[in-house]
Formats: structure tokens, sequence, C-alpha cells
């Protein structure tokens, strides 16, 4: 019985490492995402977006009493969203996935994400309606995220066996042994 319990502690270890590695690599990714859309309104003159506060308070059915506060509670939603889909990325090195393969995985689940729930909750036309050079840009921001995220987490999780639990994409007989 020993070993079950080893194993089980192992385990829960391992996927507490992946979450903190990811929530730190979410971290700065949403910093350089926030960067890059910052650089991205200073050249287009467009004005500060608050969808993600708007999609947040239609979803907790709360109101700012004022612009001011809107826009903070805005970027507090935006900063806590990025930093939690780190926790995808740190996800993914428990299966084994890393680097690009996990990068463009991360990306991709992301990229989705974003471009569904804003116009789901109104607070963004539907995607139909975007301009390519909009699409592009909004991809974009999101390959920043999703890179500079991807490089954090690899940086902190050099040594892979910290986070790996299924390295189903080394050896098949893994998802046996479980």
């Amino acid at each position: 019985m020993p070993q079950a319990a080893d194993k089980i502690a192992t385990m829960v270890g391992k996927f507490g490492s992946a979450i903190g590695k990811g929530l730190i690599a979410g971290l700065v990714g949403t910093a350089a995402i926030t960067l890059s859309m910052k650089i991205e309104r200073m050249t287009s003159k467009n004005p500060v977006p608050f969808a993600p506060g708007d999609a947040a308070s239609k979803a907790l059915s709360i109101e700012a009493s004022d612009r001011e506060q809107w826009q903070k509670f805005s970027n507090e939603v935006h900063c806590t969203y990025g930093t939690i889909w780190g926790i995808g990325r740190g996800l993914l090195s428990m299966v084994g996935l890393k680097g690009w393969s996990a990068t463009a995985i991360h990306f991709a689940a992301i990229y989705y994400t974003a471009l569904t729930v804003e116009p789901d909750f109104e607070v963004a036309p539907p995607i139909n309606d975007w301009s390519k050079k909009q699409l592009a840009v909004f991809a974009l921001h999101h390959v920043v995220y999703t890179v500079v995220a991807g490089l954090v987490f690899d940086a902190i999780n050099k040594n892979e066996q910290d986070t790996e639990v299924i390295p189903m994409f080394k050896k098949k007989e893994a998802l046996l042994k479980l």
C-alpha cells in the first residue's frame, strides 16, 4: 500500500508543479500580450477595449459605478484570465507535450476561445464581421502571449519530470501502468 500512496503523492506534486509553473508562465504571457495590445492601440489610435470586463460583468451579473472603475475591473479580468490560461500550458506538460507543439496547442485553445467568448457574450461582433486585418492583429496578440508563456514555462520546467505524469508521446505502455 505505501507504493500506491507514494504514486498518488508524486502525481499530486507533479500536478501542483504544473499548475504553479503554468500560472507563472501565464502571468508573464499576460504582461507580453498587454504590452503588445498597448503598442497596437498607440499605433492604430484604437480605444481601450472593455470587452474583458463587459463579458465578466454579464457572466457575474455585476456593474461598475463609473467608466474609470470599469476600466480597472476590465484590466483585472484581463490579467486574471491570461494568468489562468497559463495553467493550460502546465497541464499540457503533464502528458509529455512541451516546446513548440505544446505552444501550438495552447495557442489554438486560447485563440478559439477568444474568438468565441466575446461574441457569445455580445461584447464583440461575430468573427464573420471582422476584417482580415482585425483577425490578423488579434491572432498576433495571442501568438505573443502563447510564445512568451511557452518560453517561460519551458525555461522554468527544465526538469520535465517535475510535471510529466503520462508520457504518452514517449511510451504507449505508460497509459497501461495507470
